[in-house]
């Protein structure tokens, strides 16, 4: 059995070159600095990382950078969904023999599935594999939503073990857990902080892109110290930034983060346009508040 999952887990940007081109230079970079600034794991092939924007080429190409790249020092999950259940456990299967630690599956997105319909989805796909799936409930972009009754059900799937719970219900967290007990280690997608104080093991994280330490210590604050009043200053102190990269411009905001702090990514892939000047202007504010460009030349 593969090592429990918990912590702060970056999902990854995918960088591109001035073409619109993979970098796979810049990912391999991007990975390493990750890792030596303490981030606890890794998921490429995410939302912020424009998965359904890349061939099937890029897609296998950015798994095995990051895979290669952090060589077992972190766990490195791949996203694997899709709408059709054969493919995602084709991607899946795919994913294991790539050497990933898991994989994070959103449920069919287009189809409106029923409840039958996802429970079924997932014990196919956890049925094909031997590595461990983390569920991604995320109603903004799944249009459909995973209720803890639900994520209860397939938490009862073997191989289900983990969920990224991406609402602003902090309450599903301890609902899940409640509910689902040992079967089903949760995750937070939007909220961090509010997620561990209420039992969450980890945090999906896009900010982390960004500021990997910090956000990772936000959670060893919390799950391993106890030190909840540190915890606390430590995340609003940079909530600013989280909230930056929280809303619509959760993958342009970031690639203009890195971008001001000398990680050349790349903007977003059409339909997404880089940001506006005035929203690069304070994404750039940002960089100058933080010190992140001293962070990066670290």
């Amino acid at each position: 059995m593969a090592k429990a999952f918990r912590g702060v887990y970056t999902v990854m940007i995918t960088p591109f070159d001035a073409d619109g081109e993979l970098d796979l230079q810049t990912l391999e970079a991007f990975t390493n600095w990750q890792i030596r600034e303490g981030i606890h794991g890794l998921i490429p092939l995410g939302s912020t990382g424009e998965f359904l924007s890349l061939s099937e080429n890029e897609r296998l190409a950015v798994a095995r950078t990051v895979i290669g790249a952090a060589a077992g020092r972190v766990p490195v999950l791949l996203g694997t969904g899709a709408e059709d259940t054969r493919e995602a456990v084709r991607l899946t299967r795919q994913a294991e023999d790539l050497g990933a630690s898991g994989a994070m599956i959103i449920p069919p997105f287009y189809s409106t599935p029923t409840d039958e319909e996802i429970v079924h989805h997932y014990r196919t796909i956890a049925q094909s594999v031997g590595i461990p799936i983390m569920v991604y409930n995320n109603p903004a972009t799944a249009n459909v939503d995973l209720k803890p009754d639900l994520v209860a059900r397939i938490a009862e799937i073997d191989g289900c073990d983990y969920i990224k719970e991406s609402t602003l219900e902090v309450t599903r967290v301890r609902d899940i857990i409640r509910k689902a007990g040992n079967d089903m280690t949760v995750f937070g997608g939007i909220l961090g902080f509010e997620s561990f104080v209420e039992g969450a093991e980890g945090w999906v994280a896009v900010a982390s892109n960004v500021a990997p330490g910090p956000m990772a210590r936000i959670f060893e604050l919390v799950k391993d110290e106890n030190r909840i009043a540190e915890a606390h200053a430590l995340y609003l102190e940079w909530l600013p930034l989280i909230e930056a990269v929280g809303g619509h411009f959760y993958v342009a905001g970031t690639k203009s983060l890195l971008g001001h702090m000398g990680f050349s990514v790349g903007g977003p892939r059409p339909p997404r346009l880089p940001l506006p000047a005035a929203d690069d202007a304070r994404m750039k504010a940002l960089v100058e508040r933080f010190g992140l460009t001293r962070s990066l030349a670290a």
